[in-house]
């Protein structure tokens, strides 16, 4: 058995910024990481990073991008950075705060938790390892600790009256970015609906604009290219390439649309490249399974998204359905030889950009985020666009394929994030937070699910673990003003 103060599940920047804190409070904290890689995101390809306004980042979150600018030679923080160089100021916070950290050890998917009184007292990894801790933190991208804990959570489009709200569940008025052009057949064969319809694509979008599903918007993977000969592997045509699965490409080319996917320049040439229009990385429809899903069958997924995405690189360069002009924007990029080099130069970082949704007492939803609602207990800010990418693919009113989910809603201000909604409800749960997975809607988690917000909630988290462990409270139960103080005196945003 291996005790610890704060058992911190899930290596993301959230959790990393969360033993950070632990340590600097005189915690013996430990990272358990399911993969080799720390820093989820943030070191798996995101280089380009969507942080709404800079003036409501502080922290440890802050001081990861102002070590991201030292670590080329900038006296300012950096926001647009490469893999490799937000993987060492990691690892240089890792090794300066004597951070242990365990890899390569995943939760046990069947009675990973035992709970006593609401409590959890340990968690059991595949290993045969069993961790005790007085405080857990569960910083997955999946919440898969918040579920072992038996913690309430969502998964899916909540319908709009949950919450009152205007832009939550089935949106098909308001999916305008990212949209394929206009007059593309959805048929195999055109014309002819025998033939059924193209892959991915539904006969309708499943109910009114409103209406609540159980439907994820897609994932992809944050290519990043490089041009530069000299540091540049190509993308090989997948072995279990699929044609088929590129032929609303070809229809969305015929009709118009010449950019397939982002090209957004990091230092040394290299690129973070995401989602962009109607038909690009974004695996629309396929990943509906993954938070409920078991291991094996969650890296089928993943597999499933990186041969899409390779394929659809090669197909951009290689085929000659594909425009001539097209072809030669995209034919200089490859895999950059200095990045993910264990992994066949591609990142391991799936963008799980919503999975499960602790419900707690306190659901953020588009309403707090309009400043309509007060938050009293703020722990964070947030202050990124209502971003939701599309959800699914379906035949119009005219016949032709649509995207749907696509929600694009700017913020007037930045709103204060509850320290309710990274904690479960007291019956539940009393020494978890849950700042990655938290409580919110789906709507508003499309603004909340930054990685600078992540790090800023993993360090609030740890610093109400300290005052919990402090008080001999649940996490529930931690003074507010406490926490407030310190977490203003540490330099947080609130």
């Amino acid at each position: 058995m291996m005790n610890y103060d704060l058992v911190i599940y899930g290596g993301t920047s959230a959790g990393i910024a969360a033993a950070v804190q632990a340590k600097r409070m005189g915690l013996a904290p430990v990272i358990i990481e399911p993969t080799g890689r720390l820093g989820g995101l943030s070191s798996g390809g995101l280089g380009d990073t969507d942080f709404g306004q800079t003036a409501a980042i502080g922290g440890i979150s802050l001081a990861f991008y102002e070590q991201i600018g030292q670590k080329y030679g900038q006296q300012n923080p950096v926001w647009m950075f490469e893999p490799k160089v937000a993987l060492a100021v990691f690892l240089d916070w890792i090794e300066a705060e004597g951070i242990e950290v365990l890899y390569h050890e995943r939760l046990m998917q069947t009675n990973g938790a035992t709970m006593s009184a609401s409590r959890i007292e340990t968690i059991r990894l595949e290993s045969g390892k069993e961790i005790s801790g007085r405080m857990f933190i569960d910083a997955t991208y999946e919440g898969d600790l918040m579920k072992a804990a038996g913690v309430s959570y969502a998964a899916g489009r909540e319908a709009g009256n949950v919450y009152g709200e205007t832009y939550n569940g089935i949106q098909t008025a308001t999916a305008l970015k990212n949209q394929l052009p206009s007059g593309i057949d959805p048929y195999i064969v055109k014309g002819d609906p025998a033939s059924g319809l193209l892959p991915g694509v539904n006969p309708g979008a499943g109910g009114e604009d409103g209406e609540g599903d159980h439907r994820l918007q897609a994932y992809c993977y944050r290519m990043c290219l490089t041009d530069d000969p000299s540091n540049r592997v190509m993308i090989d045509k997948p072995t279990q390439y699929d044609e088929r699965q590129y032929e609303l490409m070809f229809r969305a080319a015929e009709c118009g649309q010449t950019i397939f996917f982002k090209l957004r320049m990091l230092p040394n040439r290299k690129t973070d490249s995401n989602n962009d229009k109607g038909f690009s990385t974004d695996y629309i429809g396929f990943n509906y399974d993954y938070p409920e899903a078991d291991y094996s069958e969650r890296a089928r997924i993943a597999a499933a998204h990186e041969a899409y995405q390779k394929g659809l690189v090669w197909t951009l360069q290689n085929h000659p359905r594909i425009p001539e002009s097209i072809r030669d924007f995209y034919k200089e990029w490859g895999l950059p030889l200095d990045e993910f080099t264990d992994n066949a130069f591609w990142t391991p970082q799936l963008y799980i950009r919503e999975s499960r949704r602790m419900v707690s007492d306190l659901v953020m939803n588009e309403n707090h985020l309009f400043l309509r609602l007060p938050i009293a207990d703020s722990v964070a800010m947030g202050s990124y666009t209502m971003d939701s990418h599309n959800v699914q693919r379906h035949v119009n009113e005219a016949g032709f394929v649509t995207n749907e989910g696509d929600v694009q809603i700017g913020l007037n201000a930045p709103y204060p994030i509850s320290y309710r909604s990274i904690v479960p409800k007291e019956s539940e749960c009393v020494n978890l937070f849950v700042p990655v997975c938290l409580s919110s809607s789906h709507i508003a988690y499309g603004s909340i699910r930054m990685e600078p917000v992540f790090m800023a909630l993993g360090q609030s988290a740890a610093t109400a673990a300290a005052l919990a462990i402090e008080a001999g409270s649940s996490v529930q139960s931690v003074h507010y003003g406490q926490l407030r103080e310190r977490l203003i005196q540490d330099g947080q945003v609130l």
